[in-house]
């Protein structure tokens, strides 16, 4: 009886211990998309304009079917 009560709590513990880990990952992953989204913010400010006339460019070529 000892012994069931040890592994019922056991495995319980454990239980509880897997929860606190996915729960813990959420403000990694928030942390991780909000450093990308302001990663993207700064090369924006800095090459936006290049990212564009690049971005044009490539429609005018397809659309002219090459080259």
């Amino acid at each position: 009886m000892l012994i069931r009560s040890q592994l019922r709590l056991r495995d319980h513990v454990g239980g509880l211990a897997a929860q606190r880990r996915e729960r813990g990952d959420v403000p990694g992953w928030v942390m991780i998309t909000l450093m990308t989204a302001g990663i993207v913010v700064v090369l924006w400010q800095f090459a936006g304009d290049a990212l564009v006339g690049l971005f044009e460019e490539s429609l005018n070529n397809v659309r002219k079917g090459g080259n």
